[in-house]
């Protein structure tokens, strides 16, 4: 009999996954609740760009498809903020050859179905909702949604990489004694926006940099993409603030905001109203569950820790989740073993991620313009040039490393600890940069 694995949802972690499983010799039948995206076009909505870093590159590098992805990423290299003045900042993210790099969700999703069908020999069932599952038989219950069937499927393992609302957790899994979940919405919404190329198709801003425009308890993002246009993203709250989503009631009043607010932004923006109106006010939310695996059922990616999107980091915990995964199965080769390891090692790491992109979007919005921030990060990159073995920046443990997320947490607190300490000297804006400041740090880490 052939060996068979079932994965419920075929966005980025399903997909990846899909040219995992194929590699160890299984039969990989995928069933999505959407239809193919591959045959509407792709354009901004509820589909923040995403960022990729080591993490994720690490992880596409071992299923053997970087390659192709190499073609759609841009790099950036470091942030640029923009002040209500309209004066510009920039901040590298790390040493010189170190870059994050902007993918749009739906080219990507579409290439990796692509993968997933051509090197992962899948087949994809659109449309087909999962309903129930059996965890201990490994059967799940699906609807076909355009002919309203219902059936069942079976495998040898089934993975449910369906999202924060995952079906499988939702209908199954919360069901089990003992199994722990939570959800946690933030106060705040987004929305996008795209803006366009420059008449002639270029960049209207800096192309290899992540625009923010920090606003204080609110912000406005911007990833560049491949056709001159930016996907940009507005994180405001929804209610008690002078500026909230719920008061944008009218096409004058955000009008008005945008003119004030974002001005060097708003003279971009050609057709401003009409893009606001097209895409949809979305939260966020951490969900947290505990098991990861029941029977022969694992949750993978958001699933198993959807987090917010403050620390760029949600793809590619989730791909590297698929890296430790099959790093695991080749250690075992039986999915009990895998299994049970898998969540005893990953669980920390999802809690740690989800702790970290919080502690960012308060640095985002909040501190990222502030001077003392930025004095703090300047002193902070001086003591891992000169000290690379003694000082990692928090950051760079999290997007240029491959150190696992709870140890980079923990890192970051301790560093946080020092740097409270240092920046209270009275003179350190004069003297920041003296051998005296440094051989202090290193006393102390």
């Amino acid at each position: 009999m052939e060996k068979k694995i079932i994965i419920v949802g075929a966005g980025l972690v399903g997909s990846l996954w899909a040219v995992y499983m194929r590699k160890a010799g299984y039969k990989v039948v995928i069933y999505e609740r959407r239809s193919d995206i591959r045959k509407a076009e792709i354009s901004a909505g509820k589909s923040i760009n995403l960022a990729l870093s080591e993490r994720g590159w690490n992880s596409l590098k071992t299923a053997g498809i970087k390659e192709d992805i190499e073609k759609i990423a841009i790099p950036m290299t470091g942030r640029v903020m923009h002040s209500e003045e309209g004066e510009l900042t920039y901040q590298a993210y790390g040493k010189k050859d170190e870059a994050i790099y902007s993918v749009s969700r739906g080219h990507l999703n579409a290439i990796m179905m692509n993968l997933a069908e051509k090197k992962g020999n899948s087949e994809i069932h659109y449309q087909h909702q999962c309903i129930d599952a059996d965890l201990k038989n490994g059967k799940i219950t699906l609807k076909n949604l355009k002919t309203n069937e219902i059936f069942e499927d079976k495998a040898d393992v089934v993975f449910a990489a369906d999202g924060a609302y995952s079906a499988i957790r939702y209908n199954s899994m919360q069901k089990v004694d003992r199994f722990n979940f939570s959800q946690f919405y933030v106060e705040d919404g987004y929305k996008e926006l795209l803006l366009p190329a420059g008449s002639m198709g270029e960049y209207q801003i800096e192309k290899n940099a992540l625009h923010i425009w920090p606003r204080g308890r609110f912000m406005l993002i911007a990833l560049p993409n491949e056709d001159g246009s930016f996907t940009c993203t507005l994180f405001m709250p929804y209610e008690n603030h002078k500026y909230a989503f719920n008061d944008l009631d009218s096409d004058e009043k955000i009008d008005t905001f945008f003119k004030t607010v974002f001005p060097d932004f708003y003279n971009l923006m050609p057709n401003l109203i009409d893009n606001w109106h097209q895409n949809p006010l979305s939260s966020m939310s951490i969900t947290r569950c505990y098991p990861w695996t029941v029977g022969k059922f694992a949750l993978l990616g958001d699933s198993a820790h959807s987090t917010v999107p403050f620390y760029g980091q949600g793809m590619n915990a989730g791909f590297e989740d698929c890296f430790i995964m099959w790093k695991l199965y080749k250690k075992y080769d039986n999915w009990e073993d895998t299994f049970r390891e898998f969540q005893i090692v990953r669980k920390p790491d999802g809690d740690a991620l989800q702790d970290l992109s919080l502690d960012n979007y308060y640095v985002m919005r909040d501190h990222v313009a502030d001077e003392n921030f930025l004095l703090q990060k300047k002193i902070e990159a001086k003591i891992h040039e000169n000290h690379p073995d003694k000082w990692v920046p928090l950051y760079t443990q999290v997007s240029f490393s491959n150190i696992r997320y709870s140890e980079a947490y923990k890192n970051g607190k301790r560093q946080e600890k020092i740097m409270q300490k240092i920046m209270k000297i009275p003179n350190i804006k004069e003297i920041w940069n003296s051998k005296e400041i440094e051989e202090k740090i290193i006393s102390m880490i």
